[in-house]
């Protein structure tokens, strides 16, 4: 097992991947939900409901974790973004459009209208950026 090279990491990274989030309880448990990111080589941008869990958690304590993983079809691999959250409000309505282009298929009618109702109440999400402190990698 060896350390991806950047120019590699960047390519795994620019694959439409789901990212595991990490945050930490009250008591000091880790939560991982799955979720979509972006990553633009130097900070990593999450979107979430204003009042989620996770939100809580970050305010709590903003330490989290980020790790994105092969495809099973893939040979092991995995790239882990450590660091401190910071929640923002400006850019996320733009943040949610990219992903949503990104990530779903929006000529399907359902999963259009779920983003044009998000766009229609903007104020109800946040963005979560993650400028890392570090990142680990691992590639077979």
């Amino acid at each position: 097992m060896a350390k991806m090279t950047e120019e590699f990491r960047e390519e795994f990274l620019a694959k439409t991947r789901y990212g595991y989030l990490t945050t930490l309880t009250r008591d000091g448990a880790p939560r991982t939900v799955p979720l979509w990111f972006d990553w633009d080589g130097h900070i990593v941008r999450i979107f979430s409901g204003i009042g989620s869990p996770k939100i809580k958690r970050i305010k709590h304590d903003a330490r989290i974790t980020l790790l994105v993983s092969n495809d099973m079809s893939e040979g092991e691999m995995w790239v882990a973004f450590d660091g401190f959250a910071e929640i923002k409000l400006e850019g996320v309505m733009e943040l949610i459009e990219q992903l949503a282009a990104r990530y779903w298929d929006l000529s399907n009618p359902k999963l259009k209208a779920t983003l044009d109702s998000w766009k229609a109440t903007p104020e109800q999400f946040c963005m979560i950026e993650l400028v890392p402190t570090r990142i680990r990698t691992m590639v077979e």
